[in-house]
């Protein structure tokens, strides 16, 4: 957290991973950050970290030990050419999905270390997934930084088989989507059997939070959670031998899983 860092992109992600580097000691004045959209500067500045509009308007001669690639797939073309020459040897992180390893050393070089991560949106609130995987040229120090950059915001895995990111995506990339839809469909079964609209929502809501959170502290996995909620012969048995029969819950959610994969795939 001492070296110098350069972040490209400021948006909600990249906000929210600068906030947990200061928070883990990283200097503001060791942070630069390229922002396109003016707009934004005074937000970003009130960090205390050095802003920019473009790669132009870097200090000369600066020299970051790690760049953070965190703008849209599609702008990518244009954005990353610019940091081609300049800190040839820092260690290159992507969290933009999509973009393959090959395709940022066709651009940046394969001498670069490059390492590509698919976060998702709960890094917002610091409880996100993120998994990484490396190219050939990135050393263990620089795997271990990586690492610990992406902590925090939340859990890091590693993978060492990159074609495995569109399954990653699907599972931890799109899941919170997911997670999403299972308030709105509680809800809607609540108002069916009676609820008010807004209670229905506020239970479902409440509900999802709060066994997020209990997962999120508590040892056992999420099956024995399950179990522990599961009174035989009572409502929720009544409830789950629904969602579990067969086809059930399991299915539908394999074959969700399954076409976000493909389409992952179409996409790169």
């Amino acid at each position: 957290m001492s070296e110098t860092l350069l972040l490209i992109g400021c948006g909600k992600m990249g906000t929210a991973l600068l906030a947990g580097w200061i928070a883990q000691g990283l200097a503001p004045t060791n942070a630069y950050v390229v922002e396109a959209d003016t707009t934004q500067h005074e937000r970003i500045g009130a960090l205390g970290v050095h802003v920019v509009a473009g790669p132009e308007a870097l200090p000369h001669g600066l020299a970051p030990a790690t760049i953070v690639l965190a703008v849209k797939p599609q702008s990518m073309d244009t954005v990353v050419p610019a940091y081609a020459g300049p800190a040839a040897t820092a260690l290159t992180i992507s969290i933009a999905a999509g973009k393959s390893i090959a395709y940022y050393e066709k651009l940046l070089g394969e001498s670069r270390a490059i390492v590509r991560v698919m976060p998702n949106t709960p890094a917002a609130v610091g409880r996100g997934m993120s998994v990484c995987v490396a190219n050939a040229r990135t050393s263990d120090a620089q795997k271990e930084k990586t690492s610990k950059l992406m902590t925090a915001v939340g859990d890091v895995a590693w993978i060492d088989d990159e074609s495995l990111m569109d399954a990653v995506t699907a599972v931890s990339g799109s899941g919170p989507a997911y997670a999403f839809l299972l308030v709105e469909c509680m809800a809607k079964a609540g108002e069916a059997v009676g609820l008010a609209p807004d209670l229905a929502m506020r239970l479902a809501r409440q509900t999802v939070i709060g066994s997020g959170e209990l997962m999120a502290r508590a040892s056992e996995d999420a099956a024995i959670l399950r179990k522990n909620v599961t009174s035989p012969g009572g409502t929720t048995e009544a409830a789950l031998k629904v969602l579990m029969a067969d086809p059930g819950m399991q299915d539908l959610m394999t074959h969700a899983i399954a076409a976000a994969t493909k389409r992952g795939r179409e996409l790169g």
